[in-house]
């Protein structure tokens, strides 16, 4: 789960602590770019546009979790959800270094769309690979990967941990940790016996 339903935990949580700071950020940045200090409206606009894209890019990863998850398997798709997980950490993380709170939207975006696919392929993947006796077992995973993502952004989040306004960039960009995580270790795992048989055709594999 630490690359499925944690994603979205993670990144349910850990917008909340830097509201402020990234509030500030788009009106600096305004500022600088035009001239003008931006009206508390266009502020609370471009915030809603930062909460909200996630839904956006969530949408789009969850319509596509089912066609990748056959055409590649279940274990090829969770891996290639840690590429919008890493593009919205990149563009996160560099977002006040290049000045553009545009990166900011555009990396909750890929990060929704992470989060569309890992909730999705997770308990897909995880169902098709459990025991059968331990299948209800293993489908709550995605339950407890997502309380423990939104605990684990919430710590983050702390004035203590992350939560300052020099180190929020590091805090957005946090989604990396789990993403590379699991493109490390998930290649040992095996592959869905359903995708090998049903999809693949391949009984030998299967067994």
């Amino acid at each position: 789960g630490i690359g499925g339903a944690f994603q979205y935990g993670l990144q349910i949580s850990i917008i909340n602590s830097p509201a402020e700071y990234i509030k500030s950020f788009i009106r600096e940045t305004w500022l600088k770019r035009y001239g003008s200090s931006p009206t508390e409206e266009l502020i609370t606009l471009m915030w809603s546009f930062v909460v909200s894209i996630y839904s956006i890019g969530g949408l789009l990863g969850s319509l596509s979790a089912g066609y990748l998850s056959v055409r590649f398997g279940r274990k090829k798709a969770m891996l290639f959800a840690n590429i919008p997980a890493l593009l919205s950490a990149t563009l996160t993380g560099l977002s006040r270094l290049c000045g553009s709170f545009e990166m900011i939207i555009a990396g909750r975006i890929f990060s929704g769309v992470c989060g569309g696919l890992g909730l999705n392929i997770h308990l897909m993947y995880a169902g098709e690979c459990a025991p059968r006796k331990l299948r209800g077992l293993i489908a709550i995973t995605a339950s407890t990967a997502i309380a423990t993502g939104k605990f684990v952004g919430f710590a983050l989040g702390l004035r203590e941990v992350l939560g300052v306004d020099a180190l929020w960039p590091i805090l957005m960009a946090a989604n990396a940790l789990p993403a590379l995580i699991q493109l490390l270790t998930l290649p040992f795992f095996p592959d869905s016996p359903r995708y090998l048989l049903i999809d693949k055709k391949d009984k030998e594999g299967c067994i």
